[in-house]
Order: C-alpha cells, then sequence, then structure tokens
C-alpha cells in the first residue's frame, strides 16, 4: 500500500495529477471536504494529513532461466532492480524440483523486500519458451525435454501471474524499454550463446508468428549438409556461431594451420578464452572469430533483406568478442545484404549490463500480464 500525505491548497485538477487516483473520485472527495469545513463558495480546498491509500503495486518478479543459472530479482516499476539472487539451473534433472526450488526462493527474496503485497506479476525468460501457450518447448540446450507448462506451474505455487516468454524474445523486449532499441520501432535483436535467438520488433511490437516460434534465426540452414545442429538438422547458423560451433571452428582452425598459437598452448574451453588470444594477438584465434563473423553476416544479411529493419542488435556472450567478431560481421553484411538497403542497416551491440539483461526484459513482461492473486 501507498501512503500519500498532503498539507496545502490545492483545486481538483492539481489533486487528480498529484494522487493516484481517477478525477471523479478526487472531485468526490473535494465535494466532501468542502461540505465539511463549510466553504460552498470556493473552488479550492484545504487538505491537512489526509490519508489516500493506492491499491497499485509498484513491484513484480523477473526471472532468467539459462542452461548454466537462473536469475531473479525484484523490479521496481522504473527498472531499479531492489534485490537479486542466482542458483545453478544444472543441479535440477527433474523440473518439478527446479520449479519448487525456484518459488520457494523467489518467496524468500520477495518477503525480504517488501513483500509480497508489493509484487504483481512475474516474468520468465526461457529457452524455446513460448510465450502463447506459456510453455518451455522441447529446448535442445536443457536436459527437461516435451512440452512443459512452466508458467502455470509457478502460478499454481506463488499464487500470482505469470508471464513466460522465449528468451530471445523477453531480451528483446528489454532492450527496446531499457537498452539500445530504446527509440526504435523496427528493428530485430539477436541473442548469440549457447544457442542463437533472434525477436522480432515491427512498428514497435512483439511479431511472434502463428505458434510463437518467430525469429529461429539460429535454425536456418547456412551451409547445405553441414554440421550438426542441436536440433538435429545439419548446417544450421548456431552450429557455426553459438558458442559450441564456435569451439568447433577453434578445432577445425588448430588442424588446419600449423603456426604456433597461444591457443596450443592453453586450455580453450569457451569462446570467452579464444577471445582472450585474439586480445594478445594470436593469428589463429583472430581467425577462428574472422569466420565466425563471416558467416554471422551473411546470417544477417539475410535476415535484414527479408524484413528491412533500422538496426540488429546483437547480445549474448558471443558478442563480447567485440570487433574480432563485429568486424568481419559488417564487411560481410554489406556484401550480402539487398543493394536497396545497403549502408541503412546499423549493427549495434546490446548497452544493458549482462548480469541484469534478462531480468529487466523479463520485468517487462510480467507488466504485460493481466494481474492475478490468490492472496491480495
Amino acid at each position: 500500500m501507498v501512503s500519500i500525505f498532503f498539507m496545502s491548497v490545492m483545486s481538483v485538477a492539481k489533486l487528480s495529477k498529484n494522487v493516484d487516483i481517477d478525477k471523479k473520485n478526487v472531485k468526490i472527495l473535494w465535494l466532501l471536504m468542502k461540505y465539511l469545513l463549510f466553504l460552498p463558495k470556493l473552488r479550492t480546498i484545504t487538505i491537512v494529513n489526509i490519508m489516500i491509500e493506492s491499491t497499485f503495486k509498484s513491484r513484480v518478479v523477473g526471472v532468467g532461466l539459462s542452461i548454466d543459472q537462473t536469475v531473479y530479482a525484484v523490479v521496481d516499476v522504473r527498472g531499479n532492480i531492489i534485490a537479486k539472487s542466482q542458483f545453478a539451473t544444472t543441479d535440477f534433472n527433474n523440473v518439478n524440483e527446479f520449479v519448487t526450488f525456484l518459488c520457494e526462493r523467489i518467496v524468500e527474496l520477495v518477503e525480504a523486500n517488501g513483500g509480497y503485497e508489493t509484487i504483481r506479476s512475474v516474468g520468465i525468460s526461457v529457452p524455446s519458451g513460448n510465450f502463447k501457450s506459456g510453455c518451455m518447448e522441447n529446448s535442445p540446450n536443457l536436459p527437461w525435454k516435451g512440452q512443459i507448462p512452466l508458467a502455470a506451474m509457478m502460478r499454481d505455487r506463488l499464487g500470482l501471474a505469470v508471464a513466460l516468454g522465449n528468451d530471445a524474445h523477453v531480451r528483446a523486449l528489454g532492450e527496446y524499454v531499457f537498452g539500445s532499441a530504446h527509440g526504435l520501432k523496427d528493428f530485430i535483436v539477436v541473442h548469440l550463446g549457447h544457442g542463437v535467438g533472434s525477436s522480432i520488433f515491427t512498428n514497435g511490437k512483439a511479431y511472434l508468428g502463428s505458434d510463437g516460434f518467430s525469429g529461429e534465426i539460429g535454425h536456418t540452414c547456412l551451409v547445405h549438409g553441414g554440421r550438426l545442429c542441436g536440433c538435429g538438422n545439419k548446417g544450421c547458423l548456431e552450429a557455426y556461431i553459438g558458442a559450441r560451433g564456435v569451439m568447433k571452428t577453434t578445432q577445425e582452425v588448430l588442424e588446419e594451420d600449423a603456426r604456433p598459437s597461444l591457443m596450443r598452448e592453453r586450455e580453450i574451453n569457451s569462446p570467452r578464452d579464444v577471445f582472450r588470444c585474439c586480445e594478445e594477438g594470436d593469428e589463429l584465434a583472430i581467425e577462428v572469430f574472422r569466420r565466425t563473423g563471416y558467416l554471422l553476416g551473411i546470417g544477417l544479411a539475410n535476415y535484414a533483406s527479408i524484413l528491412n529493419p533500422e538496426a540488429i542488435i546483437l547480445a549474448g556472450g558471443i558478442s563480447r568478442a567485440g570487433k574480432w567478431l563485429m568486424e568481419p560481421a559488417s564487411e560481410s553484411f554489406e556484401e550480402h545484404v539487398f543493394h536497396n538497403i545497403k549502408g541503412k542497416v546499423k549493427l549495434l551491440r546490446t548497452s544493458l549490463n549482462p548480469d541484469e539483461r534478462d531480468v529487466l526484459g523479463a520485468s517487462a513482461l510480467a507488466w504485460d500480464v493481466k494481474e492475478y492473486s490468490l492472496f491480495i
């Protein structure tokens, strides 16, 4: 509950602007006070220590689920993270145990930071999520297979409205509200991580497709008969520019080129390790991201040629390779994009903190779901 105290002289118009109640109710309050104060001919009233209570709930919970970790936070209406915590997703092979643990942790965090009465709803970002069904459907990178009604499972445990979205769509919503896409109407956000997903915004609204699976650029075919992808198809873009794809390219470069490399001397377990070698001038590491960027540029050029966006925003761990990825990607993009939009589409990197990106996007999603509560 929000209590607002006034100790001033104000008109109905001023009162309605300063207090979170509609003008009709303000007028009733004004007439009542005018009667009580015996001021029938005056158009203003004196209000002394009047408490007006609003039932507006000013906070939501945002949850970002990835294959490595699950982050959850209490977020206010302005996007300020009030409190945040996380745990390892990999600790749970059973989805029911995961949901129970997550909901228990959410309740603990909420009760320690303002209480349940301040929470309007919950938003959750998940791989292979479907906003329309509220389900996580056959995620290739998580152990929980099939169609999992995650939103309904959380709603039943929490007693609050829960909105579930595909991680790429949720991150794009976060970019639109808080990040690099602020002020844009037609744009694409491409997430480069373990998987490769994207979200399309047209005229300021997310395009989800008839079944909720639009934007799966990672599973478009780039190389006929190419590498096997986690989805079961061959030659998908994700198999070349996702995290596993970058590591496969690293292996290929080292096998094809006998030159000395820091990557032969060090333990290389992730694209981040390859990036660090780039920063030290390692030519073979630079070649890894040159090849990755070239293929990424082709994929983005195909996308842009169809949709003609204002901008394409790159997010996710792979995008943090910076110039080593962006420069070859930009060159390849301009080489392959439809000539009428050449030089007109901006390639940008996300401006959101990667540690906060998913929960901020999920919090924005939470404000869009219809409010529901078993308790308040």
